[in-house]
């Protein structure tokens, strides 16, 4: 007896900030959507959980009532250089806290919750495309047809899809990303990210009364400590003495650390092979901008908007690619470009140490750099089917 295929409108690889934003949003316009999400919720990520005020809006009119989540609220920021020296600065729009653990589980559950299909612990092995009809997508669970198909599957880009993925970016550039939760005594409305050599750290206030210390540094800082990761701490990260205090003063809510490798920072492909992309797997910002979930959230909602087109009959699909890509070109193009630039001013001893103090003298030109990795607040302009506070955030 042959097993059915489930058919869905749209099929969404990857369960995290940019998927869940598209799934619901599609949901909420009547589309059938099932999520491929290879983890169970709830799980922690490699991420700096700060997330720019940009968002807030967008979140509350998916149906997250951020403001009964008892936040951090964020709008002061320090940089400090190796050799000890601290910026100050009070940033313009700012940001807020959340743990990836929180955010992603409370999104997964609005998304189940308006008749999205997530599926966890799904992994999709292949697909298979079906002319003009759409693909089938055969996973762990099952095999499912879908009729538009789209990849929020984060930096690594599964085998399938690879061989006809472009990537933009330096091969020799690259980095691995290490994150622990922590307790500290850092004010809630402060995030600070502190070089070392080649390399930097962010640290700020989430839920949960954690703070989140995240840092990025070349693979080859951890290949000449022995692939150590506390002996590199020690070794380089440590040289910071601000970095020092909290390594040795703050409690780690885990010992041992979440890390990912083989990272680079790049613009790649808006689509292949007919599979829509967004999120981090059409381009992602270096961390230090701390704007890559809004980054996520914003092209879910530029690829939404095209697709509801779609499914109302309003335009073709080649429609929806050539708009998707021009207005993902004009949100993202010059952050990703300002990123990589800044991010060669971090990382140095003596350049770093030279940049943040002049810096420092200029607040004005700072803002403006703040401003070129940052966009405008945005939202849906339609309302979800109902709205959301503590009861699916805890």
């Amino acid at each position: 007896m042959e097993t059915q295929v489930k058919t869905y409108d749209c099929g969404i690889i990857g369960g995290g900030l940019a998927g869940l934003c598209l799934a619901i949003q599609l949901a909420d316009r009547g589309v059938s959507v099932v999520l491929f999400e290879k983890n169970q919720y709830p799980f922690h990520k490699v991420c700096g959980e700060y997330i720019s005020m940009e968002s807030w809006d967008f979140i509350k009119s998916l149906g997250l009532n951020l403001d009964l989540l008892n936040l951090p609220i964020i709008n002061k920021l320090g940089i400090s250089s190796e050799k000890g020296f601290m910026l100050e600065h009070s940033l313009q729009m700012g940001g807020f806290g959340i743990s990836r653990f929180s955010l992603d589980h409370a999104l997964a559950r609005i998304a189940a919750a308006k008749g999205v299909a997530v599926l966890e612990h799904c992994k999709v092995n292949g697909l298979e495309r079906i002319g003009n009809e759409g693909f089938i997508i055969k996973s762990s669970t099952g095999d499912f047809n879908v009729g538009v198909l789209c990849g929020s599957y984060g930096k690594y880009t599964p085998q399938f899809l690879a061989r006809n993925l472009m990537d933009t970016g330096n091969e020799s550039d690259n980095y691995i990303g290490v994150k622990y939760h922590i307790k500290t005594d850092l004010v809630p409305d402060r995030i600070e990210l502190h070089n070392f050599k080649d390399g930097y750290c962010g640290v700020s206030k989430v839920d949960k009364d954690w703070h989140c210390l995240c840092y990025l540094t070349t693979s080859r800082n951890l290949q000449e400590n022995g692939k150590d990761i506390q002996e590199m701490e020690a070794n380089v990260l440590h040289k910071n003495p601000f970095l020092k205090l909290y390594f040795t003063h703050a409690e780690f809510v885990n010992k041992n650390p979440l890390v990912i490798s083989n990272i680079h920072f790049s613009r790649k492909q808006t689509q292949t092979d007919g599979v829509f992309l967004l999120g981090d797997a059409a381009g992602s910002i270096t961390p230090l901008c701390g704007n890559g979930m809004s980054m996520g959230m914003r092209s879910s909602k530029i690829l939404a908007t095209e697709l509801i087109r779609y499914f109302e009959k309003k335009q073709s699909i080649d429609s929806v690619s050539a708009n998707y890509k021009k207005a993902w070109d004009h949100a993202f193009g010059r952050r990703i470009t300002a990123g990589y630039y800044l991010q060669g001013l971090f990382g140095k001893r003596t350049t770093t140490d030279l940049a943040l103090r002049a810096l420092n003298n200029f607040p004005g030109v700072l803002n403006k750099l703040v401003s070129l990795t940052h966009g405008d607040r945005f939202y849906v302009f339609f309302l979800g089917n109902g709205i959301f506070g503590k009861e699916i955030f805890e």
